[in-house]
């Protein structure tokens, strides 16, 4: 799947299971809870914090394709062409970056 199909894919289920689209100020307040989410999985699981039993159920995939659904509104509701956006950031960081992080010797 594309991000363009997935961008439909969210708008046909907001169609047919949502009311509507919340407003794009909800909804970056949705994306930045999702992240946190997140965070609190990645930094308990693979950083130094203890992880609480609580947490261990967790699934970090469905965490992540949550802000990957907010990520994919925010798009639809204001006009963004993703797929077009990400193919274009995409040729920007192989033109910019080609050389960058194989002459860092931080990454050696």
């Amino acid at each position: 799947m594309n991000i363009k199909n997935a961008q439909q894919d969210v708008d046909n289920w907001i169609k047919e299971h949502g009311v509507r689209y919340f407003n794009e100020l909800t909804n970056m307040a949705q994306l930045t809870e999702e992240v946190g989410e997140v965070a609190r999985i990645i930094a308990r699981r693979y950083g130094e914090q203890s992880e609480k039993e609580s947490d261990k159920n967790k699934d970090l995939g469905e965490e992540l394709a949550d802000v990957v659904f907010v990520v994919l509104c925010l798009a639809n509701q204001t006009g963004i062409d993703l797929q077009d956006a990400f193919d274009k950031k995409m040729l920007k960081k192989a033109n910019r970056d080609h050389d960058r992080h194989h002459n860092n010797e931080k990454l050696k």
